[in-house]
């Protein structure tokens, strides 16, 4: 039972734990404002090989030696902005997990919501259209149609015999 409990509380603590970050010690930069600014960098750049993760996530090779330079242009003294210009210039757009707002991306950023306000509108004018309309309408019964239904009720309404 103890031990059961114990299974418990670790697999707990790990669910609770924060992720794991990839960064390896001998990474690490001794200046921990510099460490700081590189973690908040590696935050915002893709992994080439996972592509769906930050290079700060990552256990790729490629992740490795992104977070590398980027420890490397701070050591030099490049601004944040200057890391991530020397990125995209060297990988392109890809790089960063949010692109820039730029003609290249255009497309990228406006189709969401111009499809969003797109749908919204269809939505609002299948309302509208259906409430001029009244709500459903049930087409007219022929004279033929009308005379069996009648028939048919009659024959309902009649005792069954014994």
């Amino acid at each position: 039972m103890r031990r059961t409990l114990s299974f418990l509380a670790l697999a707990l603590l790990l669910i609770g734990s924060p992720v794991a970050h990839a960064v390896q010690p001998d990474e690490v930069m001794s200046d921990t404002t510099k460490e700081q600014r590189a973690r908040a960098l590696s935050r915002e750049l893709r992994c080439m090989v996972c592509q769906n993760q930050s290079i700060d996530d990552s256990d790729a090779p490629l992740a490795r030696d992104l977070r590398l330079l980027v420890r490397e242009r701070l050591a030099a003294g490049d601004s944040d902005n200057q890391v991530l210009d020397f990125l995209v210039a060297r990988y392109g757009q890809f790089v960063l997990l949010k692109p820039r707002f730029e003609r290249q991306t255009l497309l990228l950023w406006l189709l969401p919501p111009v499809l969003l306000l797109g749908g919204g509108l269809a939505l609002w004018w299948q309302v509208r259209r259906r409430g001029q309309r009244g709500g459903e309408v049930t087409p007219k019964l022929t004279a033929e149609e009308e005379a069996r239904l009648a028939a048919l009720m009659a024959a309902e309404k009649q005792p069954p015999a014994t």
